[in-house]
């Protein structure tokens, strides 16, 4: 069993300390910079104002671009399936068709 250790993250000039497994301490701070760089973005822009708004507006464009990118990933995988389906067709009609074929 991985022990989880507590690491500090620093998302819009606050501090964050947040137990984490060893193994996933990396990824931990590599979601805490990406997090607080789109909240600075947006900060940024002016548009929002307060950090609980900015956090919101940060989290709804991080989700949409998470589902966007699935349903492309989920698009591929069916354009993928069907690519390997029409590829079958064609080697099981090259076999009918070959005379030598048992």
């Amino acid at each position: 069993m991985t022990q989880s250790k507590t690491v500090t993250v620093h998302i819009l000039d606050k501090e964050y300390c947040i137990a984490c497994p060893q193994d996933e301490r990396a990824n931990l701070e590599s979601a805490a910079r990406y997090l607080d760089g789109k909240m600075r973005e947006i900060r940024t822009s002016g548009k929002v104002i307060g950090a609980d708004r900015v956090a919101v507006m940060a989290a709804l464009n991080i989700t949409h671009d998470l589902l966007h990118k699935q349903q492309r990933l989920d698009m591929d995988a069916s354009s993928t399936r069907q690519q390997v389906r029409d590829l079958l067709d064609r080697v099981d009609q090259a076999l009918a068709d070959d005379p030598k074929a048992p």
